[in-house]
Parts: C-alpha cells; sequence; structure tokens
C-alpha cells in the first residue's frame, strides 16, 4: 500500500515512503480533490459560507498531505529521480490548479456568497475575502480563448520555473575544484580537512577537492590569501547557469514574458501590479518607494565604505591596488579585524552547534514558553533530528525536524517549510502544525564538532523565527495559518528573531567555548557588538541590488527581447557595489524570484527589516525577555497569521505605525553617529 496514499498519518512515514510513492500519490490526490469541487458545485442546496467557502478550504485534504510532504523533499532530496518527478508533476498540478481556478459553476457558487454580505466573525469574513480575490485573480472573469491561453501560460509558467530550479541545483552539485597546498593558503583548518575527506572520497587521498557550497565558497572568499583562487571561485559561483547544459539564460526570459502575459490577461499593466495587489506595499510605487528611500540613505556610506576599504587594502597590496568584488570579503574580514580586533573566524569555537540549537530552542522557551523534546520517530535522512513542541503546560504544539548538513541532493542557502499546517479540522479539533528548518552548516570533521560563525547562528535565528510563526499558529484556516501571510509581512518573524544575537542575557545560556567551556569574554563580546554594524551600507545596497533586479524583471511592460545581460546592468548600475564583471550574472541563480515565491517580493526582506528593527525596539525598552512584549508579539502577530490585514496586526503590536528610523540607528546611521561620518586613521568606530 502506498503510505502516502493512506488516509492519515500522525507523522509523515518516512521510512516507509519511496521516490515512486510520489507520482501515484499526486495523481489519486489530484483526482479525489476534483471529486470534492464537484460536490461542492452541484450541492443542491443555495450557496453558503460553510457548503461552499468552508467546503473548498477543507477540499483536497490528501493532496494537500502529500504535497507537504513532496515539496520539502524536492529542495531536501532533489536526487535526479525526484527532479524527473517534479517536472512530470509540474503540468498536472499546475491544470488541477487552473481546473479549479476556471470551474465557472464554483465561482459562481463563490461569488454569490460574497455578493450577499454575510455577516461572519473576523477570520471568515477574510476568509471569504481571499477566496473571493483569488479566483478573480486566478481568471474567474476569463472566457473562451483567453481562459484556454490562461491554462496554457499557467502549465508553462510552472514548468519553467521548475526546470530553473533543478538547473541550479544540478550545476551547483556538478562543480568539482582541486587545489594544491599553497592555494590553499589561509583557509581555516577544518575547511582543509574536509576539502580532504571529500577528496579521499572520491579515490584520490592526499589530495583536496572543493565544491561550491556555500560554506565552502564563503570560506574561500573572506580566508583565501590567493587572489587568483578568490577570482576563480567568484566567476564559477557567479557564472553558473548561464551556459551550457543547464543554461538559465533563456528560462528566466521565458518566466519574465509568461508572468507578463498571465499579468496582461488578467487586466494589469505589469506582473508586479499584479503580485503587490496582495502586498503591504499594495503595488510598484510603494516598493520603489521604499528602495529609493534606502538608496538615498546608504549609498553614501557605502562609497565611503569602498572607498575605506579599498586604502586599507592598498597598504598591503600597492597604491595601485582596484578593490574588485572577489576581494570584499577577504579585505572587508581583514580590516574588521583591524578595527575592531574581532574575526568572525575565531567565534566558532563558542557557536557549537548542538549546544547552539539549545539556546535557539531555550529562547523559544523564555519568551514563548516552548519546550522542544527530541523524539525517534522517521525521519527522511539520517542526519535529520525531530523534535515535539510543547507549550508551557505540555500541550502539543506540533512536530520541527532540523536538517543542517549540505549533500549533493540539497538546495544551496537556508529554508523554513510547512509539511503540516495548523488549522482545525471539521470537528473542530486543532491539529497541529510540522515543519523542518534546513541549512548547510559545516559538517563535524573527525574530534571537531559542527563550530558555527555568528552569521550562521543568525542563520539559525531567522529560520527557527519562521518555525515559530507556524509553531504558535492559532487559525482555524490552512489559508491563513501560520507563514501564509503578505509575503512583505512574513519575514517579519524570523528577522525580529535575528536581533538576540548579540544579546548577553541570551548567550551566556548555551555559548561557551566547546573545550574550555569559557563564556564569551566581554570585551570580546563588546567587539562583535561593534562590528555588527560594519558595512551596514554595503550589506544594505547589496539587498538593494537584488530588490531593483527582482523589480526589473516583473514591471517590464513589453516581452523582454534584450539580452539578460542588458537588463541586469541597467536594472543595479545605480545601486551595485561594484561594476559588472564579464561573465558574472545574478539572475540565472536568483531562484527567490524565478523558482521561489519572491517574485516582484525581493524587497519584503527590506521591507520586514523596517519592522523587525522597529519591532525590537519595544524589547529593548521594556526588556528583551520581557513577556509582556514577548506575549503581545505572539497574541498580536505570531498567532494570527494572516487572518487580518498585517498593517492593522502591527499597529496593534506596536501602538502605531513602523518607524524606519529605527533602522537607520541599529545600522548606526543617523546624523552625527560615527558610522554616517568617514574613519579618520586610526579611529575604531
Amino acid at each position: 500500500m502506498n503510505p502516502l496514499v493512506a488516509t492519515a498519518w500522525e507523522y509523515p512515514p518516512f521510512d516507509q515512503i519511496t521516490e515512486e510513492n510520489y507520482p501515484e500519490a499526486i495523481k489519486t490526490g489530484i483526482e479525489k480533490a476534483l471529486k470534492e469541487v464537484d460536490d461542492i458545485v452541484s450541492n443542491p442546496e443555495p450557496p453558503s459560507m460553510a457548503n461552499t467557502v468552508v467546503a473548498l478550504e477543507r477540499a483536497g485534504a490528501d493532496l494537500t498531505r502529500t504535497l507537504g510532504v513532496f515539496y520539502p523533499m524536492q529542495s531536501a532530496l532533489s536526487t535526479p529521480r525526484m527532479m524527473e518527478i517534479a517536472a512530470a508533476m509540474a503540468p498536472l498540478l499546475a491544470d488541477y490548479q487552473t481546473r479549479i481556478s476556471l470551474n465557472e459553476g464554483l465561482w459562481q457558487r463563490i461569488k454569490t456568497v460574497y455578493d450577499s454580505q454575510p455577516e461572519l466573525g473576523v477570520e471568515d469574513s477574510r476568509l471569504l475575502e481571499l477566496t473571493y480575490k483569488s479566483f478573480q485573480r486566478s481568471g474567474a472573469l476569463l472566457e473562451g480563448e483567453t481562459r484556454t491561453e490562461y491554462q496554457r501560460l499557467v502549465s508553462r509558467l510552472t514548468e519553467l520555473t521548475t526546470q530553473f530550479g533543478q538547473n541550479v541545483v544540478r550545476e551547483l552539485a556538478a562543480h568539482k575544484i582541486w587545489l594544491s597546498p599553497e592555494e590553499m593558503e589561509g583557509l581555516p583548518d577544518h575547511v582543509v580537512a574536509l576539502a580532504a575527506m571529500d577528496a579521499e572520497k572520491e579515490g584520490r587521498p592526499g589530495e583536496h577537492l572543493f565544491t561550491l557550497a556555500q560554506p565552502t565558497y564563503m570560506a574561500v572568499q573572506r580566508h583565501g590569501r590567493r587572489r587568483d583562487v578568490r577570482e576563480r571561485f567568484y566567476r564559477l559561483y557567479n557564472g553558473r547557469n548561464i551556459q551550457g547544459e543547464w543554461s538559465n539564460l533563456d528560462v528566466v526570459k521565458e518566466i519574465a514574458n509568461t508572468r507578463l502575459a498571465i499579468a496582461r490577461l488578467l487586466g494589469y499593466k505589469t506582473y508586479a501590479d499584479y503580485r503587490l495587489e496582495m502586498r503591504m506595499a499594495h503595488n510598484p510605487e510603494g516598493v520603489y518607494g521604499l528602495l529609493d528611500k534606502l538608496k538615498a540613505a546608504y549609498k553614501e556610506p557605502m562609497r565611503r565604505e569602498l572607498k575605506a576599504l579599498e586604502e586599507f587594502a592598498r597598504l598591503s597590496e600597492g597604491a595601485d591596488f582596484k578593490l574588485m568584488p572577489w576581494d570584499y570579503s577577504y579585505y572587508s574580514n581583514l580590516q574588521r579585524k583591524a578595527l575592531y580586533d574581532y574575526d568572525e573566524e575565531a567565534m566558532r569555537p563558542y557557536f557549537e552547534l548542538e549546544a547552539t540549537v539549545k539556546g535557539v530552542f531555550s529562547l523559544a522557551e523564555r519568551l514563548y514558553g516552548l519546550k522542544m523534546e527530541r523524539v525517534d520517530i522517521p525521519v527522511y535522512h539520517p542526519e535529520v533530528v525531530a523534535y515535539e513542541v510543547k507549550d508551557s503546560e505540555g500541550h502539543p504544539m506540533g512536530l520541527l525536524y532540523t536538517d543542517f548538513f549540505p549533500r549533493d541532493t540539497k538546495k544551496p542557502g537556508a529554508w523554513m517549510t510547512d509539511i503540516r499546517e495548523q488549522h482545525h479540522d471539521e470537528d473542530g479539533h486543532d491539529v497541529r502544525p510540522q515543519v523542518s528548518i534546513v541549512m548547510n552548516f559545516t559538517r563535524p570533521v573527525g574530534d571537531r564538532p559542527s563550530l558555527l560563525t555568528p552569521s550562521e547562528v543568525r542563520t539559525l535565528l531567522h529560520e527557527t523565527g519562521h518555525a515559530l510563526h507556524s509553531l504558535l499558529s492559532r487559525c482555524c484556516y490552512t489559508t491563513l495559518s501560520g507563514t501564509n501571510v503578505f509575503r512583505d509581512f512574513v519575514e517579519l518573524p524570523s528577522q525580529f528573531n535575528e536581533n538576540f544575537l548579540t544579546q548577553r542575557e541570551w548567550l551566556d545560556t548555551f555559548a561557551h567555548h566547546y573545550i574550555t567551556g569559557e563564556a564569551i569574554p566581554e570585551d570580546t563580546l563588546q567587539r562583535m557588538k561593534e562590528a555588527e554594524t560594519y558595512g551596514a551600507a554595503y550589506a544594505c545596497m547589496r539587498q538593494l541590488t537584488f530588490g531593483y533586479l527582482d523589480m526589473a524583471w516583473h514591471t517590464i511592460e513589453q516581452p523582454v527581447s534584450e539580452s539578460v545581460e542588458a537588463l541586469e546592468e541597467c536594472a543595479i548600475a545605480a545601486v551595485s557595489p561594484f561594476a559588472m564583471v564579464e561573465g558574472a550574472l545574478i539572475s540565472p541563480q536568483f531562484g527567490h524570484i524565478f523558482s521561489g515565491g519572491y517574485a516582484a517580493g525581493y524587497y519584503g526582506y527590506k521591507w520586514a527589516e523596517v519592522l523587525d528593527a522597529d519591532a525590537f525596539e519595544l524589547f529593548k525598552e521594556k526588556g528583551i525577555f520581557s513577556r509582556e512584549a514577548a506575549d503581545r508579539l505572539r497574541r498580536e502577530i505570531l498567532e494570527r497569521g494572516g487572518t487580518e490585514d498585517p498593517a492593522v496586526l502591527y499597529r496593534r503590536f506596536r501602538g502605531r505605525d513602523p518607524q524606519i528610523e529605527a533602522l537607520l540607528r541599529r545600522d548606526n546611521l543617523t546624523e552625527g553617529s560615527a558610522a554616517s561620518r568617514p574613519c579618520s586613521e586610526g579611529e575604531h568606530r
């Protein structure tokens, strides 16, 4: 029996699921879901909230359960066979979605309920509103040939985004770089040891094999003394998916053009206009308003940062040295050490992975009363660990899976995914969520455990913040629960969590040297805090580069005919810290917008950064572990999901609208601050 087709399970039976189970389960789920939709349409009773909108919300439960496992595995276990299955299932799933959204009988029932303006509670009202808009925005008003064309475009877009993501995984895994001892000069010992282990697996003991996995790539960029090696890695990493079998150049253009065609069919000027209608920013003008305001605040400080960094590098490289992109991480690491006597790499011994995970979990307990207890249940990979999450009274809150190390079948980066989303079933029982957080941290080597840099701890805090948003959800409907919020609001809980990285009161609970047991010395922590704002302007402008590029692809009013290089250069010239490097592009690997959910939404990271900086100031005012502030954040935001407009939820939490000044203060860029002016010789900011 196919375990995915089973009517119910307490948790995914990963020990029984095979790759070949997915196609059957998806096809069976689609068939059953469509039958359930037909039953709604053929219901002889007058359309009502219960027999139409809520019934639709609960339809397709079997398919939802299967996809809740399938989609996370596409990213975490993206084997060649899983890629084949994903490509084969993509058009079926796209067709399923359009068959529902273009079901005229279903649309008329929903419209009847919506037009009757029934008196409903807050959550039911929100569900009705979003269901109506979802159908309206999915072609329900289309007729005849335009409806057929819409179906074709949606199916093609699904195929293209799947192809894009698979191309990224395949090319990343294909790179094998062999370095000599001289070429490894400056690299951390654990990185060299890992490269030796990988070479031995390839049957070449005594040699060193490197990949473009993110921890390895960043180690080379930050610590590799050989400039030619840094440049080689930079060009390989940023030159991916530009040529050859896995090129995405034509794919990104077709994705953008297909999205434009869909938006035009639905009556929108651009795809960004279509997407942003259901965002806090509302329209492209709202996005550009934020991006332009940040550009004005951060551009000149970035120029000063880069000028000072180039001058710093010239002290050792000579007066003719010109700073290039593959030099930034290396020399900024050195300059930060010189300015603050701070080396992020030297902080690893204080952040042993297992202890850090306990520390992050303890933060959730201190703020929200949650406890994570390891449980022995089936997992999808031997390195995955499962935890049962309970509240302060011992009530189950959900399951959390952690998956921390790179492998050839895992996508790069870090993410959180829902395996099962919180909701109430037909009997009113609260069905608790099951989520996973996935990273690509450096593996243990020999007797040395996995040790994290502060940046990696920040990543763990970030993804755990997303998980808490799901685990704390108290909603009736899946569509509105957990992280099912506007895209420019979803990063608030995750980025809020990052603020604890430099808080002594939290760090002392777990951040001890893994050998000596010593806590982080006070002067070291102070230097770490001071170094937090180092390069803040550069970091912001780099994010703006991605934001403007995203908007450039999705504000086109005519199909893209120019080259990807030309469009990208035009989009980012005013904000990119460096001039474009020949053979290096962002777009062909920009998974967030071309295979993820951030199309016309990448600005959301900066939008949410304004929110999280403003939100954390309340905790600084009342105490970083203030239960009053934590309860308010939990009650007004984390538990509420998308049940109300996020602007309303935020005002209820904070008592006012967010203020951008909080972000400027955190980045030390307010007028008169040390970071807002250039450093004099020998000055430590």
